[in-house]
This record gives structure tokens, sequence and C-alpha cells, in this order.
């Protein structure tokens, strides 16, 4: 019995208190983060600086699967780091692979040769053939 009187005083005793708050602070707001709207050249030189200090495949797989992850298509600067760690890591797969994600990524086919041609500079240095290219 105690606890239903309890509970009926606290709740007149809260209903009291939110009438006589100002309206301002009724306002619910949604704070997903606190941290501001990164640029897309914040993006691409935060990816560019990863692949360029990764030591491992594992963290060059991770990285490329975050990259591609976001709604937007890596920069050539991000793929060119990507496929030059991918060299030094002597992973070929992956390599070819980014070719793979970037054709995905990009509706157009124009788009995508218009990325093959900035990137064949970095592909024929460092030997990388897309999938097209292996004739698979």
């Amino acid at each position: 019995m105690f606890g239903i009187r309890a509970a009926i005083r606290n709740a007149v005793v809260a209903r009291a208190t939110v009438a006589r708050c100002a309206p301002s602070t009724m306002i619910s707001r949604r704070m997903y983060s606190d941290h501001p709207e990164e640029t897309y050249e914040q993006f691409t030189n935060r990816y560019v600086k990863f692949f360029e200090n990764v030591d491992d495949t594992f963290e060059l797989k991770r990285g490329l699967n975050n990259c591609f992850a976001y709604d937007i298509v890596p920069d050539v600067a991000i793929c060119e780091a990507a496929l030059r760690a991918a060299r030094r890591l002597d992973d070929y797969a992956t390599g070819a692979r980014i070719f793979e994600g970037l054709k995905l990524r990009i509706d157009k086919d124009s788009d995508y040769q218009n990325y093959l041609q900035a990137l064949k500079p970095v592909k024929d240095e460092l030997g990388i053939q897309t999938k097209e290219e292996l004739g698979l």
C-alpha cells in the first residue's frame, strides 16, 4: 500500500515540476554525435595517411572495407595509396580487388574508365591488372 501511495505522490510532484519548467527546456534534441562533419578533403587525407602507414594485410583489408562502406566513391589519391600499400605488403589479389570495388561503387562506366585512366600510371608501375585484363 505504501508503494502505491509513494508512486502516486512522486508522479504528482514530477507533473508539478514539469509544469513549472520553461518551455525551452522541454524541447528534446537528438544528439547523434558531438564531432563536426568531415569534409571530403579531410576524408581523403585520413585514408591516404592510413594506407601509407598500414603494416599488415588485415589492416589493409579492414581499411578498404571501411573506406568503401561510406556512401561516396574514394578519391584517386586514396586508391593510389591503397594500391601502393597492397604491393608493399605483396598482396596482389587485394590490389586487383580495389579495382573491383571501384567498378561496383561507380554507377557509370565512363566514370570507371576515367578512374582507370587516372590510375593507369600507378597500375603500370606496380604491375597490377584489373579483373577484365586478367580475363576473369
